[in-house]
């Protein structure tokens, strides 16, 4: 073991022992960086990490206005569907079907490449995420389970150019007064 792993530098800090300390220092080092990694690699919940940006970031929706919010959701037309589990970042671009509930699902159908059986009721948390994400504005509506791990996210999308596509940000602004 070198000497600069044991006594920091001039001017740094030591490594942080307790973990949201350790989370604030990664958000602090890196405010862009992906919540899911620093979650990982801490070992905290993905939804302490988010907890933790700035709260001008993000904004919180009670869960039980679950099916509202994705019947808004369900007319912005094509949107970014992001599952990011520690084995994959699923996304898929296409409309969100409008849904019902049956059989303990909430049950997304119609002609998409989203569709399936969402189990609603395991929704704990969800929040409106408006950050900076490798540099560039990022929006999302996400969706978190009782273990504080993304269920799923709903993402505005970007058009050729890369921008935000301006349509959905409005309706993603408006969220904010609607839901929150």
């Amino acid at each position: 073991m070198s000497i600069s792993q044991v006594i920091p530098l001039a001017g740094q800090e030591p490594p942080a022992t307790d973990p949201m300390a350790r989370v604030r220092q990664m958000l602090a080092a890196k405010p862009d960086g992906v919540i899911e990694a620093i979650a990982r690699e801490v070992g905290v919940p993905t939804l302490a990490v988010l907890e933790e940006t700035p709260p001008q970031q993000r904004t919180a929706i009670a869960p039980e206005r679950f099916e509202a919010l994705w019947q808004e959701l369900a007319n912005w037309g094509s949107v970014l569907f992001i599952v990011h589990t520690p084995d994959i970042v699923l996304e898929c671009e296409g409309a969100l079907p409008v849904g019902s509930f049956g059989h303990g699902y909430y049950n997304i159908h119609g002609d998409s490449p989203i569709g399936g059986h969402i189990k609603a009721e395991n929704c704990r948390a969800i929040y409106l995420v408006d950050r900076l994400f490798h540099g560039r504005r990022s929006c999302s509506v996400q969706f978190f389970n009782g273990a504080g791990e993304a269920m799923f996210k709903v993402f505005v999308r970007r058009d050729a150019s890369r921008a935000l596509i301006a349509e959905q940000v409005t309706l993603f602004e408006a969220l904010k007064t609607r839901f929150a």
